[in-house]
């Protein structure tokens, strides 16, 4: 600033622009780790939990029918889509591939079983389904990043 008027002058804006220039190449270039992050932490909780599902198919069904109240399906078939889901699509959004569809779709699944048992959940429970859930909207938004297949087929 200049003395007593408080001005700024144009070399301090310079220094600023270009400062400001450099957080923001920065923060560009973390965005494909930070999105490829992202999708891979997602997926791990989200295929994890399928094949907990499978392996205990029995106690899965349990839940469905008595736990998990999944309104416009049958628990057979909303068991057999809740844990599809969770096993086809966290692949999808770990490689990127078809990213923002695989991310909508983890989307979804993690509402319904947000909307099925939050009342049976504690508040630590229910913060993760939002952390989940806000994360595969970001991706859903922006796509799943330069270090992805769906950013490779697109340079093709």
């Amino acid at each position: 600033m200049n003395g007593a008027t408080g001005t700024v002058s144009m070399a301090q804006r310079h220094t600023v622009a270009k400062a400001w220039g450099w957080v923001e190449s920065v923060l560009d270039w973390l965005r494909a780790p930070a999105l490829l992050a992202a999708r891979l932490y997602v997926s791990y909780v989200f295929f994890w939990s399928g094949l907990q599902s499978l392996r205990d198919w029995s106690g899965t069904l349990w839940l469905y029918q008595n736990e998990f109240h999944v309104a416009p399906m049958p628990p057979l078939l909303a068991a057999v889509v809740g844990t599809g889901g969770e096993l086809l699509l966290p692949p999808l959004v770990a490689l990127g591939l078809v990213g923002r569809f695989g991310a909508l779709g983890l989307f979804v699944v993690n509402l319904v079983a947000l909307l099925s048992y939050m009342y049976a959940l504690q508040t630590p429970a229910i913060m993760f389904h939002f952390i989940w859930g806000g994360l595969m909207l970001m991706i859903a938004l922006w796509g799943p990043g330069r270090w992805s297949i769906d950013a490779l087929r697109q340079r093709d």
